[in-house]
C-alpha cells in the first residue's frame, strides 16, 4: 500500500467509525431536514423505506457540481456517461446502465426516475447538467409510481430547487482552480408585490480546461463549458392557494468526449486482424498510440470532436388547501437538442470520420393529485398522470479510408477503398404517451404501528419509426456489397407498441421504541416495454425481422426490511436496510444465431436478474463542533438466467458469438461501496469580528466493477478511494475557503469501451486529475 493509499484507508476508517453513530440525512450546521418522498413535508427518520438524503447546503460544501459526483456521497446510486447522451444511473445496479445498454437508443425507458421540482425528466442525459440553487436531493430506492408522477422500477432521484421568498435575500459563490477551473453562481430572491407575487432569479456558469492532451490536434479535450439559469415567480394570494412558475434554461458546449488507449485483449479473430497485426502493418506506416498508460491522458483522435447541447423548459405548480386536503397540479413543458461530434475509432487512423446522432426531444407532462396534508388515522394520496413525448433524430456515420483494411478480412478481390466515404444518413422519429392513475394510503392503526398500501395502473402507447440510407464508397459488385452491409446497412421500418400494467406496495411498520423504528415493505413495479430505435438483425434474406422490433416490459419484484433509530436527544442516528430484488424479462442486448435471425445482437429480453443487498446510513454530531456521516453498501447483482448473450472480447472472432452469462455478475455494480465525511468548527476571531474554522473532509471507496455487460477480464474497472477536502474561514454573511477535489489525485478509469469491430482494442475515459482551488462566498437577508 502506498504511502497516499495509507492515508486515505486511515481517514475513511476513522471518519466511519465516528459516524457509525448517525443521521441518514447529510445535514449540515444543524438545520433541520425534511423530505417530501411521501409528497409531505416530513422527518427521514419517521419514513418507513430506504431514502438518501443531501442537502443544498451540503451539495455545495463538498463541491458536489454535478449528479456525477452525487454518487460519490450516495452508495446506492451509480451513474455512468460515456458522453452527455449516453448516460445513465442505476440504483442498486438496477435502471438502465450504459455499460449493458446503450442510452442512444430512444426508444428505450430509464429504470431511474430523474424529477425536478415534481417534473419528470424522459431523458437522463438532461442531469449531466450542473446543479442550480438546489434546495435538497432525495434518492428513493425501488420501485415507485403510488404516490407521483411516472413509473419506475429501480427508485427515482427527486431534486428540489429553492423556492422564491417575500423577503429580500441572495447568495453569490465565486471559484477559481487547478486547470483555470471557474465557476461562479449567484442567486437572488425577494417580493415583487407584498407578500402576493415573489421572484427568485439564480444562475451558474463553469469552465475548466481538459485534461486529456490531443496530440494530433494540438488541444486539451474533455473541458468544461456549461451555463445555466433558472426564474421563478411564485404567487400567493392566501395562505390556502399557491402558484409557483418555473422557467429553465441550461446549455453544455464541449470540446469531449474523449477517450484514450486503455489495453489490447486478445481475441479469435485471425492474428492479422487483431490489434497488434492491423496497428503494425497500417498503410501508410505502422501506428501507434501516443501513450498505452491511459494517466498519461494522452489521445490522438484525428476526428473533431465537440457537444453542443442545450435543455430547459416552463412548468406551473399550483396548489389548493381546502381544509384537511391539498389539491396539487404540476404542468410542465420541456426541450432537450443534442449535436456532437465523434471519432468512433478512438484512434489517430482514418478509420471512421464521425459518429453522431443530432437529436430533439419534446415533452409535455400533467399531473393532478389529492391527499391529506394533516396527521391523522388516515393518511391518503391519489393522482392521475399524462405524459407524452416526441423524439427526432438523424443517426449519421461516416467511415475513412482505412476502414476497409481495419474491419474487413484482407481479400485480392476486395478493393482497399471499398468503405472509404461510404455512410449512414437518416432519420428516427420515436413517439410515446403514458396515462396513469395511482392512489397509496396510510392507516395509523395505533400511535406505533402503521399499515401502508399503494397501487397503480399505466397504459403507455410508443410508435417508433427507423429510416436509415446507406451511400458512398466504392460501389460494389454483389458479391462485395454484403462487406459493406456487414457494416452499415440500409434499414427502414415502423412500429407500434402498447400495454397497460398494475404496480402496487404493501408496507408496514411498527415503532419498538421511541425514537427506534422497524419496517417490511413488498412492491412490484414494471418498466414499460420499448422499441429498437437503432436498427434490426435481418434474417437470411437481409429482411428486418419485425418480430425484434418490440422490446417487452421488465417486471420488478422487490422485498425489503430494515431499522431506522436515534439516540441521544437526535444526535445519533443509524439506519440499516436489507432487500432483495427480482427482475423478470430484463431488457438487455441477446444474440440469436437461429435460421430466422441472423447472426447479431440486439435488445430484447432475458429471463431473470437478481439484486440482493445490505446498505446502511449514518451520522452523529459530537458536541457542538463536529458533525460526522457515513454511508455504505453491499451488493451481490447476477444473471440467473442469460443463455444468449453477447461473448466477451477475448472469446469473440469475426463473426456475432453467443455465450450463456447466467449465473455471471452484474455490470456496474460494485460488491462493496462507502462514502464517510466529517466537518469540524472553531470558534476563531479575526481583526474584532467573531467568525470559526472549518475544516471538512469527505471520502467514497468502491470495489472493482464488470465495464461491460459480458464479463470480460479485461473490461475489469479497478476499484479506488477517493478523498475530498476543504479548510475555510466564516464570518458574518462571507465565507473564504481552500478546496480539493480527489486529494491525492487518484487514477482510476471512469468507463471502458471495447472498440468496433473486436480487433482487441479497449479505450476508456481516465479520472479527472486533482482540482484545487479557492471558493469566496457571501449571502445577506432571507
Amino acid at each position: 500500500m502506498t504511502g497516499k493509499n495509507r492515508v486515505a484507508a486511515a481517514l475513511m476508517a476513522s471518519v466511519a467509525f465516528g459516524a457509525a453513530w448517525g443521521s441518514a440525512a447529510l445535514a449540515e450546521e444543524g438545520d433541520a431536514i425534511v423530505v417530501t418522498a411521501r409528497l409531505r413535508e416530513e422527518d427521514p427518520q419517521e419514513v418507513p423505506a430506504a431514502l438518501s438524503i443531501v442537502s443544498g447546503d451540503a451539495l455545495t460544501r463538498t463541491y458536489t457540481v454535478n449528479v456525477n459526483q452525487l454518487s460519490q456521497l450516495v452508495p446506492a446510486l451509480n451513474y455512468s456517461s460515456a458522453n452527455p447522451r449516453n448516460t445513465s444511473f442505476t440504483i442498486r445496479g438496477l435502471g438502465s446502465s450504459v455499460v449493458a445498454v446503450s442510452q442512444a437508443n430512444d426508444g428505450l425507458e430509464p429504470g431511474v426516475g430523474f424529477y425536478v421540482d415534481g417534473v419528470y425528466h424522459a431523458r437522463a442525459a438532461t442531469a449531466a447538467f450542473d446543479f442550480v440553487d438546489i434546495d435538497r436531493v432525495e434518492v428513493l430506492r425501488g420501485p415507485q409510481g403510488t404516490l407521483f408522477g411516472k413509473n419506475t422500477t429501480a427508485g427515482a432521484i427527486s431534486m428540489t430547487t429553492k423556492a422564491p421568498r417575500f423577503d429580500w435575500g441572495g447568495e453569490a459563490e465565486l471559484s477559481y482552480g487547478s486547470r483555470d477551473f471557474m465557476q461562479a453562481k449567484a442567486a437572488v430572491t425577494g417580493p415583487i408585490a407584498g407578500d402576493v407575487l415573489a421572484f427568485r432569479l439564480s444562475g451558474s456558469v463553469t469552465r475548466q480546461d481538459g485534461y486529456i492532451w490531443n496530440v494530433a490536434r494540438q488541444e486539451h479535450q474533455n473541458n468544461l463549458h456549461n451555463d445555466a439559469v433558472r426564474g421563478q415567480l411564485l404567487f400567493q394570494p392566501s395562505s390556502d392557494f399557491s402558484f409557483r412558475l418555473i422557467g429553465d434554461w441550461a446549455n453544455f458546449q464541449n470540446n469531449c468526449c474523449a477517450q484514450v488507449h486503455v489495453r489490447v485483449a486478445p481475441t479469435l479473430k485471425a492474428a492479422a486482424q487483431q490489434y497488434a497485426s492491423l496497428a503494425a502493418n497500417a498503410p501508410g506506416g505502422a501506428y501507434a498510440p501516443p501513450s498505452t498508460n491511459p494517466y498519461d491522458r494522452l489521445s490522438d483522435n484525428d476526428a473533431p470532436l465537440g457537444v453542443d447541447t442545450n435543455e430547459g423548459g416552463v412548468s406551473g405548480t399550483a396548489q389548493w388547501t381546502l381544509g384537511g386536503t391539498t389539491l396539487t397540479s404540476i404542468s410542465a413543458w420541456r426541450f432537450w437538442n443534442w449535436d456532437a461530434a465523434n471519432d468512433r475509432d478512438y484512434t489517430g487512423l482514418h478509420i471512421q470520420s464521425t459518429q453522431h446522432i443530432p437529436s430533439r426531444q419534446d415533452q409535455f407532462s400533467q399531473e393532478l393529485r389529492i391527499g391529506s396534508n394533516t396527521p391523522a388515522r388516515l393518511d391518503y394520496v391519489a393522482g392521475l398522470y399524462y405524459f407524452h413525448q416526441k423524439i427526432v433524430g438523424h443517426p449519421i456515420s461516416i467511415y475513412g479510408p482505412l476502414a476497409t483494411y481495419w474491419l474487413l478480412p484482407a481479400s485480392a478481390t476486395r478493393t482497399s477503398a471499398l468503405l472509404d466515404g461510404y455512410q449512414t444518413n437518416g432519420r428516427t422519429d420515436f413517439r410515446s404517451e403514458s396515462f396513469g392513475i395511482f392512489g397509496e394510503a396510510t392507516w395509523h392503526v395505533t400511535p406505533r404501528l402503521a399499515l401502508t398500501g399503494g397501487i397503480r395502473y399505466t397504459y403507455e402507447e410508443k410508435d417508433g419509426a427507423y429510416d436509415v440510407r446507406t451511400f458512398g464508397g466504392v460501389a460494389p459488385t454483389a458479391a462485395l456489397q454484403a462487406d459493406q452491409q456487414s457494416i452499415l446497412r440500409a434499414q427502414s421500418y415502423s412500429v407500434h407498441a402498447g400495454d397497460g400494467s398494475a404496480s402496487g406496495r404493501a408496507n408496514i411498520a411498527y415503532d419498538l421504541a421511541d425514537g427506534v423504528m422497524a419496517y417490511m415493505s413488498f412492491a412490484k413495479g414494471q418498466k414499460s416495454g420499448g422499441i429498437n430505435m437503432s436498427g434490426l438483425p435481418t434474417n437470411s434474406s437481409g429482411q428486418a425481422v419485425l418480430a425484434t422490433a418490440v422490446v417487452k416490459p421488465e417486471k420488478n419484484t422487490t422485498w425489503e426490511g430494515g431499522f431506522k433509530t436515534r439516540f441521544l436527544g437526535d444526535a445519533l442516528t443509524v439506519n440499516i436496510d436489507a432487500y432483495r430484488t427480482e427482475v423478470t424479462d430484463f431488457q438487455a442486448n441477446v444474440v440469436d444465431n437461429s435460421a430466422t435471425v441472423a447472426l447479431r445482437s440486439y435488445l430484447a429480453n432475458i429471463p431473470k436478474v437478481r439484486v440482493q443487498g445490505i446498505e446502511f446510513d449514518a451520522s452523529a454530531r459530537v458536541g457542538t463542533r463536529l458533525i460526522l456521516r457515513a454511508s455504505g453498501a453491499y451488493s451481490d447483482g447476477n444473471y440467473v438466467r442469460y443463455p444468449n448473450g453477447p461473448c466477451p472480447i477475448e472469446k469473440t472472432g469475426s463473426g456475432t458469438a453467443r455465450c450463456d452469462l447466467s449465473g455471471k455478475a452484474m455490470p456496474g455494480l460494485p460488491k462493496w461501496v462507502g462514502s464517510a465525511g466529517g466537518e469540524y468548527h472553531q470558534p476563531l476571531g479575526l481583526a474584532g469580528r467573531e467568525g470559526e474554522l472549518v475544516l471538512r473532509a469527505d471520502a467514497m471507496t468502491r470495489t472493482r466493477i464488470f465495464g461491460d455487460a459480458t464479463g470480460s477480464a479485461y473490461t475489469i474497472i479497478r476499484g479506488y478511494t477517493l478523498v475530498n477536502g476543504s479548510v475555510g474561514y466564516r464570518s458574518g454573511g462571507w465565507e473564504v475557503a481552500v478546496f480539493a477535489r480527489n486529494l491525492f489525485d487518484k487514477d482510476y478509469m471512469q468507463n471502458v469501451t471495447v472498440q468496433a469491430g473486436n480487433s482487441g482494442l479497449i479505450v476508456g475515459t481516465p479520472s479527472d486529475p486533482r482540482t484545487i482551488g479557492v471558493t469566496l462566498r457571501t449571502a445577506f437577508g432571507g
